[in-house]
């Protein structure tokens, strides 16, 4: 089994997925209406219109999308996240670990991930 697709709801999908391009690297691969699809290599990260109704992510929320990344890309993410004031809010041996702007915890991991199969 594999991830099809991680959907996200915010009040402004164009400025988070904005985000998410510039900090992770991730290509657009679809808009439409209510929201934009960005590419993780054979998923889709998902980022959809939140009903005025729903809640935001609550503050200090521990829940984690972490991204599997190389040590260059490793890298990457953290010169973008200096370049556009984000700061680091944890890091271990393997993840580094930010907020996006809508408060949700993110993480650039370099962590192997074992064999499957």
């Amino acid at each position: 089994m594999r991830l099809h697709h991680l959907a996200l709801r915010s009040p402004n999908p164009s400025a988070l997925a904005q985000f998410y391009c510039e900090i992770m690297g991730l290509p657009v691969v679809r808009t439409q209406p209510h929201g934009v699809w960005l590419g993780l290599e054979d998923a889709v990260l998902m980022i959809e219109q939140a009903g005025d109704d729903e809640p935001g992510v609550p503050a200090g929320d521990l829940s984690l999308v972490a991204f599997a990344v190389d040590a260059a890309e490793q890298a990457a993410v953290r010169s973008r996240l200096g370049a556009l004031g984000v700061p680091i809010e944890a890091e271990t041996l393997y993840t580094v670990y930010f907020r996006d702007p809508e408060g949700r915890r993110v993480g650039a991991s370099t962590y192997p991930l074992p064999e499957l199969g």
